[in-house]
């Protein structure tokens, strides 16, 4: 069985009599399920009988229900309510736009607004390079999905999408001060994404594409990056390639082995496994196999798609044709961006010893990571519930932050590498271990730290392409 979430988190309301043990009786109820307990407050209090708000951890919708009867099945006990509190957090969304100035009377109106904004916009006409610095566009992106590749959760959609989009929004915000916005396209179609987000572009500083499927995402971000004189990161490929190579970096530490030396296997080739296989290869990985839901990739094989013609040109250099499970067997890696309980206990214990494990998929990881930890030495996931969480938001708040910072146009592969090296000397020796390969996600300075990375790997390109605008 799964281990209790916050993610799975309820509180009930409870009545019970007021007896001396009904709050110790109402918390051994709800362990008898399984389930976490974090909070009981009494909020009522009669001469017999009590009110009680019983918030626990539980591992899926169906676990809280069984909490639900187990306290119903308490003599004299009855649940009034149920809530999810994670659907409470999203009542009403988690975004709210706030104006930077007052607006107090008609002097800060006829300035923010008619008759002089007017001299702005005329100065914007004149040199639209301003609208940097007098507009939104100095500290805002854009967040753009199509909802066909949402988290594990595969193509639902738009609208379905808007709550990842928000969150996302929320993360930059809170981590780098970059205001960010959802824009949820209700369309799949390549080209006409590429025409909305060219069209919206004026408005933004940079360009987050997000939980937009393989291989059209591809097509998308390339098209985009040629066409738009804004950065644009692809945050479920340049994202989830960055925290990766830091944590992996600090992993290949702990297990002292050295990544030119270790094979790795990744599972899962859309964005985020081909991004990876990229990046690993620039920082020296040498030995990768990277597996589809039909086995391992290699170059005996037809492919159509340019993405995994590139991975089986590049990769694989042994031919291996097999399984996930049989090229696990002696790997002293393992990478996997793809999908729920993909891995079993056998697969792991058939690893290199001091195996590293990453499983990633969200929001259920390839395999229970307490089982993978059970034969590896270091596991990660990207899960907030477990040590090492692979989580993007060390990457891309900072990473932005360090784009609009330097006015960047373009992100190269020296930015992304910077990144990873600036997350993972967030970890000094003295705290490096198993269970800590990669700073908490609330480490105040790991955005400071990448943005200013970020900032100065992208000022020797902004110097260069001066000098091209110049020739």
């Amino acid at each position: 069985m799964a281990s209790p979430s916050p993610g799975y988190s309820i509180t009930l309301r409870v009545q019970a009599p007021s007896s001396f043990t009904a709050t110790a009786e109402l918390a051994a109820a709800v362990g008898s399920t399984g389930a976490s307990i974090t909070a009981l407050d009494v909020t009522e209090s009669h001469h017999d009988s009590i009110v009680v708000d019983v918030s626990c951890n539980t591992t899926d919708a169906a676990h809280g229900e069984q909490v639900r009867d187990a306290l119903n099945a308490l003599d004299g006990v009855r649940v009034k309510n149920l809530s999810d509190r994670t659907f409470l957090m999203h009542l009403g969304g988690k975004l709210e736009i706030v104006p930077k100035v007052a607006l107090r009377n008609r002097d800060d109106l006829s300035r923010a607004y008619t008759p002089g904004v007017a001299r702005v916009c005329l100065a914007i006409a004149e040199n639209p390079d301003d609208a940097r610095r007098l507009t939104v566009k100095r500290n805002t992106i854009a967040v753009v999905t199509d909802g066909s590749a949402v988290l594990g959760l595969g193509n639902i959609g738009p609208a379905a999408a808007l709550p990842v989009m928000e969150g996302k929004a929320a993360l930059f915000k809170q981590f780098a001060n970059v205001d960010a916005w959802p824009v949820c396209l209700d369309t799949q179609d390549t080209e006409e994404i590429i025409s909305i987000v060219k069209a919206l572009a004026p408005v933004y500083g940079g360009v987050n594409l997000e939980d937009i499927a393989a291989p059209r995402c591809f097509e998308i971000e390339n098209r985009l990056r040629e066409e738009l004189d804004i950065p644009v990161f692809h945050d479920d490929q340049h994202g989830t390639a960055i925290v990766t190579l830091a944590a992996l970096n600090n992993a290949l530490r702990v297990v002292n082995k050295q990544i030119e030396n270790v094979r790795i296997v990744v599972s899962g080739v859309g964005a985020a496994g081909s991004a990876i296989i990229q990046l690993l290869q620039a920082q020296g990985a040498k030995n990768i196999v990277a597996c589809d839901r039909r086995g391992a990739i290699h170059s005996g094989q037809n492919h159509t798609d340019e993405h995994r013609r590139w991975i089986a040109e590049n990769t694989n250099q042994g031919a291996f044709a097999g399984s996930l499970h049989e090229a696990l067997a002696g790997a002293d890696v393992f990478i996997g961006v793809s999908g729920p309980n993909i891995l079993g206990e056998e697969q792991v214990a058939s690893m290199a010893e001091n195996a590293i494990v990453f499983a990633m998929a969200n929001p259920d990881p390839e395999i229970d990571p307490v089982i993978a930890a059970r034969h590896a030495a270091v596991v990660a996931t990207g899960r907030s519930d477990f040590p090492n969480q692979i989580n993007n938001v060390l990457a891309f708040p900072g990473f932005f932050r360090g784009l609009l910072d330097a006015g960047a146009s373009d992100i190269t592969p020296d930015m992304l590498v910077a990144a990873a090296d600036a997350i993972a000397a967030r970890v000094d020796d003295d705290e490096l271990n198993a269970s800590f390969i990669i700073p908490s996600v609330f480490d105040p300075h790991v955005a400071g730290d990448v943005a200013a990375a970020v900032a100065a790997a992208a000022a020797p390109a902004a110097e260069h392409s001066a000098s091209e605008s110049a020739e």
